[in-house]
């Protein structure tokens, strides 16, 4: 959590500067951020996603079958 000693508040990360510095009186306060960075996606999130298309498209096959019988 980035904090300001001149300002002496501490920033959530989204309101500092895209560059690191703080929005009030420009102190550097993190490195600066590059556009596009981002972490991936966790491999259990990843995991419960395909369990849920799995899931969708066995329920959508015994619709199928439901409305033809």
């Amino acid at each position: 959590m980035p904090h300001c000693d001149t300002c002496e508040r501490f920033y959530n990360p989204n309101t500092v500067r895209s560059d690191g510095r703080c929005p009030g009186c420009d102190e550097q306060l993190a490195e600066p951020l590059t556009r596009f960075e981002h972490e991936p996606a966790p491999w259990h999130f990843k995991v419960l996603l395909a369990a849920t298309v799995i899931y969708l498209a066995w329920r959508l096959v015994q619709l199928i079958l439901w409305a033809v019988t």
